[in-house]
């Protein structure tokens, strides 16, 4: 077990050094700032290399050639992890609904990233462990398990950036399909009135709208991008009201009247979810109560007999 502390404390003291060291070497400013002859390459070429043939010096500096072989292996690793684990329709729904890029490698990269971070602090509790002489057989473990987690931790994150960002755009819809309805009232148009609630707006759902603006902007309709926000956030409650809004730029119905029934259909829809929530929340209250306080009243009234019986009294 000495031996195993001693190499414990070895690699403690030694990754102590060699982070030292290297917070020291990347803050030194050879490493942040490009050199003179590397900044001005570009604008004299004409005179010292019109063929443009000699390499900067900035691409013989040894460390610059490092950290290139690093982001090469790293780039390399993050494909190949992406690749492993592979995409999902449900993991593209999720960034789509966190309002991330849906880009599955970017995140399976930001996953390997949360998974390496969860091995660093397993294998560091196993060092510490066994630096402190408490090393057992489950101690080996900490590191794979910190790996899993971050894996888990990631996913988790992602999941609960997409419910909350949902019900935040849910919670917004009747506002600013109010809006909507009233910039019609006043004479604009479907489009106009979209334009100038994206512009004014500075939500969740106003972001949506913005997105949607650009790619009319590029060359699709209005009910065409209305529809694929539809199926990209796929949130219950917007889905209707769009649908419904589409159907009456179809029909020709009138706007401002379906808008106006959309928000209160809304309104309706957020009071129920509320109270259903309210619900939820009375059942969860009643927890601690009936496991807590309850049988710590039951024991108040019960102790003073037990005691009396076992006196004699």
């Amino acid at each position: 077990m000495s031996g195993l502390t001693d190499i414990a404390l070895a690699v403690v003291l030694g990754g102590g050094l060699g982070l030292g060291l290297w917070s020291i070497a990347s803050s030194l400013p050879s490493w942040r700032v490009a050199p003179l002859t590397t900044r001005i390459a570009p604008y004299v070429r004409d005179v010292t290399d019109p063929a443009g043939t000699s390499l900067p010096d900035r691409l013989t500096d040894p460390t610059v050639a490092v950290a290139r072989g690093v982001r090469a292996l790293w780039i390399r690793a993050q494909a190949r992890f992406a690749r492993l684990a592979g995409g999902s329709e449900s993991m593209e729904l999720r960034l789509a609904q966190a309002g991330r890029p849906a880009d599955a490698a970017a995140f399976r990269g930001s996953q390997l990233v949360w998974a390496i971070v969860g091995a660093g602090a397993g294998a560091l509790l196993l060092v510490v462990a066994i630096a402190a002489g408490r090393f057992t057989a489950p101690v080996v473990a900490l590191p794979a398990i910190g790996f899993i987690g971050g894996l888990v931790i990631a996913d988790v994150a992602l999941t609960t950036q997409a419910k909350s960002r949902i019900a935040r755009i849910e919670e917004e819809l009747p506002t600013v399909l109010e809006f909507l309805a009233l910039c019609l009232a006043a004479g604009e148009g479907i489009l106009s009135s979209v334009r100038r609630v994206a512009g004014v707006g500075s939500g969740e759902l106003t972001a949506e709208l913005r997105a949607v603006t650009i790619e009319v902007d590029t060359g699709a309709t209005l009910t065409d991008a209305l529809i694929g926000m539809t199926r990209r956030l796929r949130a219950p409650v917007l889905t209707r009201a769009i649908d419904h809004t589409v159907a009456a730029i179809e029909r020709g119905s009138p706007l401002a009247e379906t808008l106006q029934a959309q928000a209160a259909d809304a309104r309706d829809d957020a009071k129920r979810r509320l109270i259903e929530t309210a619900g939820r929340k009375e059942i969860y209250m009643m927890i601690p109560l009936v496991f807590g306080l309850l049988p710590l009243s039951v024991l108040f009234a019960i102790f003073p007999g037990i005691s009396l019986l076992q006196t004699g009294f």
